[in-house]
């Protein structure tokens, strides 16, 4: 890597907090304007030569905009207009993100597609976005899909190497380019996790896609020695999210095209980063067994969002690197934490947010240092106007009271693509209802507890999963890798009971699953939770189902164990 820095100075990254104009449909642009380290790489891509040693290559901000204009001259010249939303099935890493910025040059609407979802999942979720055209590294399947109902089949379905190579030297750009974006144009379309059912296409506009991260400008780390290493899929907000900070910010950045330890070790050994953001699938590969020393020495801080981070793994990675003294909340002035002597260790910034809230809203800081505190995902951020644990008619509860989690912030989604009766079922008395339980302490804390759609209704009342599945994977680490905790139907008239699907340590692969149960009822009845009614364990990928995103799909284990405590012939039991 160059000596050279790339990183805005703090002037510039000032200036970027108030541009009325900045949004995320133009970053790279305003990105070029204030930078004058415009030149020197700072996006890392990753590859492996022949002798298996990483290759890191780094791409420059007039790199990505001369990648940016040579697609979009693709895209104008094959009828991509304003407003018209495009599908970018491409694996992981840059490459969505120049499509992504392609497309928004021209006012186009970019569907961002996790490449590893179902192929029949995908065929039904872009004819509901109603893509007028098809990107992908291997778009086969999709075509022979089209194929067989040709009057759904978009313009084209194109292989993203054909847009690689295109020879743009005589190709033309619209009269007025980049794109001028109004606050409220919808600038990509992102899909949830599917963890729920069906994907949802939720909308990000130029505008409410930047509120809130201003601040970032000025207190995210950003001195002269950092270097990010991004392991969010770049297809999904917090990727993209990432992304434009690092942009304006001009910070060296290697963006990962894969999030598997075995991927991830090796670059990190390389590119010796300082920061890790990710969400939670990697951590755990990456706090399990032996850690990765010499990857993390370096590193001071670990960035997570979407679905909260488990203690049983935070406190391992933040035993890792080291971090400036003064850091002690996320996004702290870069002056104020270099003022005192390194300590060993790093902090784990865990923070809770969605596609739909626009970026993390809450931040939980873990130290070494730090006392345990189950489920605890800390304050509202800034860009907050108000959080509140809510009933069903949309009021304020009491403070120790569980309820809906509502936020009210300028960073939330427009809604829904095409479904504005499935937008108004997460709004409630001016409140964005974000789908999860939690409740909050007189200190103002809040505790997230489920996702509404996963809370386990029992004849005593609501059992929470993530508590329990904190406790298994905080308190029986020497049995459990990773667990998911569902409902399913007891014995007739019984309600739901709590069971636990666990992946195990490789020192305990001999455990059955009695030895699990009982192991962590013993620890859930010392925290005071319910017990589970049994254990599974699964000893192959398919038994522990993942979304493209690396969320556990608890429909899929609600669905396969349904008849598991029910007593009937179908039961496993039997």
């Amino acid at each position: 890597m160059s000596d050279l820095t790339s990183i805005a100075p703090l002037a510039a990254r000032r200036q970027l907090m108030t541009e009325p104009t900045l949004g995320a449909g133009n970053f790279l642009d305003h990105a070029l304007a204030v930078n004058p380290n415009r030149a020197v790489p700072f996006a890392f891509s990753h590859s492996t030569d022949h002798r298996g040693q990483v290759v890191l290559r780094g791409h420059s901000l007039l790199d990505l905009a001369r990648m940016r204009d040579d697609y979009a001259r693709w895209y104008w010249a094959n009828g991509v207009r304003p407003g018209e939303p495009v599908a970018i099935v491409v694996a992981e890493g840059i490459e969505p993100l120049v499509h992504f910025l392609a497309l928004t040059a021209l006012g186009a609407v970019p569907a961002l597609v996790n490449d590893a979802m179902r192929p029949d999942i995908m065929v039904r979720y872009l004819n509901h976005v109603g893509v007028v055209g098809i990107v992908a590294d291997d778009p086969t399947a999709l075509a022979a899909a089209y194929r067989s109902d040709p009057t759904r089949r978009p313009r084209f379905v194109t292989m993203a190497a054909e847009i690689a190579a295109f020879d743009a030297a005589g190709a033309e750009l619209p009269e007025v380019y980049p794109y001028r974006h109004a606050p409220e144009d919808v600038v990509a379309l992102i899909h949830s996790s599917g963890t729920t059912g069906t994907p949802k296409s939720t909308m990000l506009a130029h505008r409410q896609f930047w509120d809130g991260k201003q601040p970032r400008m000025e207190r995210f780390p950003a001195e002269p020695t950092d270097r990010l290493m991004s392991l969010m899929p770049h297809t999904h907000a917090g990727g993209l999210s990432y992304f434009l900070t690092a942009t304006l910010l001009g910070l060296p950045t290697v963006v990962m095209a894969d999030w598997r330890r075995s991927v991830v070790e090796p670059v990190m050994e390389a590119f010796q980063p300082t920061m890790v953001a990710s969400f939670p699938r990697t951590f755990v590969e990456l706090a399990t067994g032996e850690l990765p020393v010499r990857g993390a020495a370096k590193v001071h801080s670990w960035f997570n969002t979407g679905d909260s981070a488990h203690y049983g793994h935070i406190r391992r990675l933040v035993t890792l690197g080291e971090r400036p003294a003064g850091l002690i909340k996320p996004w702290l002035l870069p002056q104020q934490a270099a003022e005192e002597a390194a300590l060993p260790g790093s902090q784990f910034v865990d923070g809770l947010g969605s596609s739909e809230m626009g970026m993390a809203l809450f931040g939980q800081v873990t130290t070494p240092e730090s006392t345990r505190n189950d489920r605890c995902v800390g304050r509202p951020l800034e860009v907050v106007t108000k959080a509140a644990v809510l009933d069903e008619s949309g009021a304020e509860v009491p403070d120790g009271t569980v309820g809906m989690l509502g936020v009210i912030t300028p960073s939330r989604t427009p809604g829904y693509w095409n479904n504005p009766r499935l937008t108004s079922t997460f709004e409630l008395n001016g409140y964005w209802l974000t789908g999860d339980v939690a409740r909050k302490d007189a200190n103002g804390d809040f505790y997230h507890l489920d996702r509404t759609v996963d809370v386990i209704d029992t004849t005593t009342g609501p059992v929470y999963s993530l508590p329990i599945e904190e406790v298994l994977l905080a308190d029986c680490a020497d049995l459990v890798l990773d667990c998911s905790v569902v409902g399913v139907p007891g014995p007739a008239g019984d309600g739901q009971r709590p069971i636990a699907i666990v992946q195990l340590q490789a020192e305990a692969a001999d455990s059955s699953e009695q030895d699990v149960q009982a192991a962590a009822n013993k620890a859930l009845a010392g925290a005071g939770l319910a017990q589970l009614a049994a254990v599974r364990i699964a000893r192959t990928p398919q038994e522990f189902p993942l979304g493209p995103t690396g969320k556990v799909l608890k429909r899929e284990l609600r669905t396969r164990f349904a008849t598991l405590l029910a007593g009937r012939p179908d039961s496993p039991d039997r």
